[in-house]
């Protein structure tokens, strides 16, 4: 008997290491398939290339809801061209996963058009531009309302949190009968191209290119008040007057800076440092936590729907000892903190898939790049607390004929460390479907996720 159970484990033990996960593979639509004024853009042509999509046995796709365009007017939502999309998925046989954008569409790699936030929000802004994230020029960025205003009741008597709960609210009225079997997913945003992050490298007035650190964007009032406070109750207030004067700018790498340069005065490692990499990166958990509750509670009678976030893959300085460029869009990944455990924890705590881009990359000797060392460290965060991870690609991979090595590194990092629960392809367009080999490269790719070892 003890002989029968040791071969029925190791035929146990044979069995498990040949099973196959069916990894989901959805398709990022056009940033223009809605139009500015509400219209859906081109249904018939939608429909069309869906119904390719679906006889490429992709499982879904997904799509910005874009806040500027769905209320146009204060207090009314219009979301009649994403039901009109949500019935052509139906018709096709496709999920739809929606993106809550709160954020401009405009000034972020690959930005194809123009969508602005609601214009109600942009007059409150023209009056009082505290409600925007501010570097130390004190440059403003108007692609996304700075956490600083999350509890200021600017808004009419509402503040930006409130905003997000009324989207949220009309999103799960709306499309009640449609989720989960259609809808299935809605990816709350929480940033700059919907991501948990500081816009701290912006591409708006050429500011950055890459591979710069980026700079700090806590300086509109409301969050220099806060830090003051902070600095007050730390006991050095003298700490509360901005961020660190050393940084550097948008463009400088950090060996170029005193503060992010081991050996340089008030550094990232100093008390310091430490001090106000904490409180940044703590400001910006909070901020997302705030939103995540808020979605968590709104759509709590939506049984079946998915919660999803996105966190930005800033690979380059990654392999240095500051992390520099991650520090200044808010993870603090450094001085011995895990800023992708921290992240996915609060994550865990609202049962909010961890969706992380950059999956097709590989590591690089230029600017510190490790993206591979990064996706590890982002699934072993998201393992350690046990919530699903989903999974994108940073740059399109067939923007001429498609880059297999990319496609093949995405299969590798979705598998290696368990898989993971969907993958989105960035994103659809003519020469990915009707390019026919460019067409048999997705496909193929799309079969290698569905049969993943």
């Amino acid at each position: 008997m003890a002989k029968e159970k040791i071969i029925i484990g190791i035929f146990l033990v044979f069995l498990i290491s040949f099973t196959y996960a069916y990894i989901p593979v959805s398709v990022m639509m056009p940033l223009n398939t809605v139009n500015n004024d509400g219209t859906l853009n081109n249904p018939s042509k939608i429909k069309q290339d869906l119904q390719k999509l679906k006889s490429g046995s992709v499982d879904g796709i997904m799509i910005d809801f874009w806040w500027g365009i769905i209320e146009r007017t204060r207090g009314i939502y219009d979301f009649s061209a994403y039901l009109q999309l949500a019935d052509i998925c139906k018709d096709v046989g496709l999920k739809l996963q929606a993106v809550a954008s709160f954020h401009q569409c405009g000034t972020n790699v690959g930005d194809s058009c123009y969508i602005l936030l609601p214009q109600y929000v942009l007059d409150v802004g023209n009056k009082n531009k505290s409600i925007w994230y501010t570097d130390q020029q004190y440059g403003i960025d108007k692609e996304y309302i700075s956490l600083g205003a999350d509890h200021v009741p600017l808004f009419n008597g509402y503040t930006a949190i409130d905003l997000y709960t009324l989207f949220f609210k009309n999103l799960s009225a709306t499309f009640k009968n449609y989720i989960p079997n259609i809808l299935d997913e809605v990816q709350v945003g929480l940033g700059p191209a919907g991501e948990m992050r500081y816009p701290s490298y912006q591409l708006q007035d050429n500011k950055w290119q890459y591979c710069g650190i980026g700079e700090f964007q806590n300086y509109d009032s409301f969050m220099l008040s806060d830090l003051q406070n902070s600095a007050n109750a730390a006991g050095h207030p003298e700490w509360g007057h901005g961020g660190p004067s050393n940084a550097g700018t948008y463009n400088s790498y950090p060996s170029q800076t005193q503060f992010w340069s081991d050996s340089g005065f008030d550094n990232y490692k100093s008390d310091y440092g430490k001090f106000f990499l904490n409180w940044y990166a703590q400001k910006m958990l909070s901020h997302g936590e705030d939103i995540l509750n808020a979605a968590k509670n709104t759509f709590t009678t939506n049984k079946g729907l998915i919660l999803a976030a996105k966190v930005s893959g800033i690979h380059w300085w990654y392999s240095t000892s500051n992390h520099a460029a991650e520090c200044t869009a808010g993870y603090y990944n450094t001085n011995n903190n895990n800023a992708y455990l921290q992240i996915a924890s609060m994550f865990a705590k609202y049962g909010v898939t961890f969706d992380f881009t950059c999956l097709e990359m590989k590591n690089s000797a230029s600017c510190g790049s490790a993206p591979e060392d990064l996706v590890k460290q982002t699934r072993l965060a998201t393992n350690q607390v046990n919530i699903p991870y989903a999974g994108e690609n940073a740059l399109p991979l067939c923007t001429n004929s498609c880059n297999k090595d990319g496609f093949n590194e995405i299969i590798k990092e979705s598998t290696q460390y368990g898989a993971i629960s969907r993958f989105t392809y960035l994103r659809l367009d003519d020469n990915l479907i009707y390019n026919t080999n460019n067409w048999n490269t997705f496909t193929w790719f799309v079969q290698q996720m569905h049969n993943a070892k």
